[in-house]
């Protein structure tokens, strides 16, 4: 792998003058504000910080290179400022994430002992779970390169999941590719429901980005081929399969490849694999091939886990060609 040259073009490709409101990714989910738990003051101190998967995405995407945008919907409240200021420093676009003034914008704690980390939602009617189709920036999401959504964007409420499912028909009748991660979460519905949901839009999706637990709970299946092999029968062009601590597999229809873990000292994996669907999202659409957008993902998602927080400790991208180009020697 060779990273770009300094000053090169952004994924897109695009020269100066070029149109900028065409992202390359338009992402679809809930944000939040976080605060994770560091160890310090036994256990009562606690860092604020950003989470989202979608959002974590949308920002491990954009310290890649890309041109991302985000649509949402936040609380008018102190939450929601600073998310639109993350987004202001992260170059993330948020025209299209409206303000709800009779809801709040959700937030979470992450605590941490011997069994990993654990997350506390406080997040049932959020101004997220209330976005309604109508509210959907249909151009940008026409005008996009890539539609990023995930199971939490279709779990949080069933006019959230509509939003979505409106939200991919108008991507497919643009020609816009879908990606989706599966970030299945049981607290927010049922196994059977999210079995029969996440299913049909893996039947819609371009770029599918499931863990490895994830689709063990969907299908029943265990062997992370026969995961791989499911997901691009049911229709998708390309799938990063996830394994966490032992690695990814990526694979489209004429090759496969699997990832060994990226070495890294981690402390805190909150987000992970978002950082992983992220970068790998912005080196596909840069053009890398399937391999070398595979181990760069890889990296990025190892380097997020050596702090703490869910957006912090992203990588931007010269620190993952550095930790590349050090591997490779």
């Amino acid at each position: 792998m060779t990273a770009p040259a300094p000053g090169a073009r952004g994924p897109a490709g695009a020269a100066a003058g070029a149109d900028f409101k065409r992202f390359d990714v338009v992402a679809l989910g809930e944000p939040m504000v976080e605060f994770n738990q560091t160890g310090e003051r036994d256990g009562r101190a606690y860092l604020q910080g950003f989470g989202g998967d979608s959002s974590n995405f949308a920002i491990a995407a954009a310290r890649q290179g890309a041109r991302v945008a985000y649509v949402s919907a936040l609380g008018d409240d102190p939450y929601g400022a600073m998310l639109r200021s993350l987004w202001d420093r992260e170059g993330v676009d948020h025209t299209g994430v409206v303000t709800d003034p009779e809801a709040f914008t959700a937030i979470y704690f992450v605590t941490h002992d011997a069994a990993g980390h654990h997350f506390h939602f406080f997040r049932h009617g959020s101004a997220a779970s209330r976005l309604r189709p109508s509210q959907l920036p249909r151009g940008l999401i026409e005008r996009a390169r890539l539609l990023h959504l995930s199971g939490i964007s279709l779990a949080i409420s069933s006019q959230a999941c509509d939003t979505a499912y409106a939200a991919i028909e108008i991507a497919r009748a643009a020609g816009v590719p879908v990606s989706f991660d599966t970030n299945l979460r049981l607290r927010l519905w049922s196994l059977d429901r999210a079995r029969a949901v996440m299913s049909d839009v893996m039947r819609r999706c371009d770029l599918c980005l499931p863990s490895l637990d994830d689709v063990r709970a969907i299908t029943g299946l265990d062997d992370p081929d026969a995961l791989v092999d499911h997901a691009l029968g049911l229709g998708a062009r390309v799938v990063a399969l996830k394994c966490g601590a032992h690695g990814a597999v990526v694979a489209d229809a004429s090759q496969r490849h699997r990832l060994a873990p990226f070495p890294c000292r981690p402390v805190d994996a909150t987000g992970a694999g978002d950082t992983f669907g992220g970068a790998f999202v912005a080196r596909w659409l840069a053009g890398d091939s399937l391999l070398d957008a595979g181990r760069y993902a890889a990296a990025a998602a190892a380097l997020s886990t050596e702090g703490y927080g869910a957006v912090e400790p992203i990588p931007q991208a010269a620190t993952v060609w550095a930790a590349l180009q050090r591997q490779a020697v």
